[in-house]
């Protein structure tokens, strides 16, 4: 077991959600474990947030992100899109 880089895809629940509030929030509940957000674009103004986050595969994997993640206000899906294993 070691690290893992998961991203994680989070769709809002509307286009004119402001996603630098979304991001804020993901940076406060995420702290550390945050690596990078970025921005993609889906259809008709929907953007959604790949959220990459590097996570103890020991210690229960991505599971307690995606909670923290799904409580966030305006967040409609949460959904693992990658993971990958760090070599250490």
């Amino acid at each position: 077991m070691g690290k893992v880089l998961a991203t994680i895809r989070l769709t809002p629940t509307d286009p004119n959600v402001d996603l630098n509030e979304i991001k804020n929030n993901i940076q406060k509940e995420l702290g550390e474990e945050l690596h990078d957000i970025k921005e993609d674009p889906i259809a008709f103004g929907l953007v959604a947030l790949n959220v990459m986050v590097v996570v103890d595969d020991a210690k229960g994997g991505t599971d307690k992100v995606e909670e923290k993640l799904s409580k966030i206000k305006n967040v409609s899906t949460v959904e693992v899109t990658d993971l990958r294993r760090l070599v250490e």
